[in-house]
């Protein structure tokens, strides 16, 4: 398989960030602290992305990363260096600062990082009978089909411009795996992410007294947030059957350390999207079109 050039995204992109300091000191001021960044996108590197992709991989599963073994996950990334994508910003012996890659479930089914993976999947679906019934018969030994494990996740603040790149590196990735007879003829792509909602703080809870507008906030039904805005994208195109929120089995303390932006808590959940290989290729262009450098 022909591997690709590494390549930034766009030479002549500047990401914009604002500093907080400044907006506190003048509101009204316009100026903004201007960083410009060279994102370059790279081949998974084994020999540099071990501590980055595992860094990466806790992020995106949270609070139940402990249940995972994230070495031997970060390994069979590696295991298929020219099949997925990291962005770096000092070349390629630097830190991943966001990845993109696809895990063939069939065929390591039995890989140590792979079955409780699988397992707990297959458990999360319930919350969508649907989607857990198309698992469950998707996924059975016996089944034909073949899906595709798409595991993402990227530093905050990273752009959301990183994204389209990388689905589309991984088409052509995947088109030229086929050709050399490689094991990625998928049917189905699993896309794994997370959302998050806003909840009322342990510590304010605590303090406050018991009225009738605190349990109005409380009864109040929480809004579903995304991370990421690509996944708000896919999450309507594969519609309601295709898709299932769940519970982190270990939640933790975590709400209160996640308010340095809001006076609200913040409660992650997981997100699992299933796209038929039929529809990828026209989200890839919707994350094309609507995420333009």
């Amino acid at each position: 398989m022909g591997k690709r050039k590494d390549q930034p995204i766009n030479d002549d992109e500047d990401v914009h960030m604002e500093s907080a300091a400044d907006n506190d000191a003048d509101s009204n001021s316009e100026d903004l602290d201007m960083i410009n960044v060279d994102f370059e996108m790279f081949d998974p590197q084994p020999a540099h992305d071990f501590h980055g992709l595992k860094h990466l991989l806790r992020q995106l599963f949270d609070s139940d990363s402990s249940l995972f073994d994230l070495s031997a996950l970060t390994d069979l990334i590696l295991s298929q260096p020219l099949l997925g994508t990291t962005v770096k910003t000092d070349g390629n012996e630097s830190d991943p600062f966001a990845f993109l890659t696809v895990i063939n479930l069939h065929e390591h089914a039995s890989h140590p990082a792979i079955k409780p993976l699988s397992t707990y999947l297959l458990s999360k679906s319930a919350s969508n009978p649907a989607l857990h019934t198309s698992l469950k018969s998707l996924l059975s030994p016996d089944s034909p089909a073949q899906i595709g494990l798409i595991l993402t996740e990227r530093l905050i603040n990273m752009p959301v411009q990183i994204v389209p790149p990388m689905y589309k590196m991984l088409l052509e990735e995947i088109e030229w795996a086929l050709e050399e007879k490689e094991p990625y003829n998928f049917t189905h792509f699993l896309v794994l992410s997370k959302t998050y909602t806003e909840i009322v703080s342990k510590l304010d809870e605590m303090e406050m007294r018991p009225s009738k507008k605190w349990k109005k906030q409380k009864q109040k039904k929480a809004e579903t947030f995304y991370y990421h805005p690509e996944d708000e994208v896919i999450r309507r195109r594969v519609g309601d059957e295709g898709a299932a929120g769940f519970k982190f089995d270990k939640e933790g303390e975590a709400a209160d350390s996640k308010r340095a932006f809001s006076d609200m808590g913040i409660k992650s959940q997981g997100l699992m999207m299933l796209v038929e290989k039929d529809d990828f290729g026209k989200l890839v262009a919707d994350l094309e079109g609507l995420f333009k450098p």
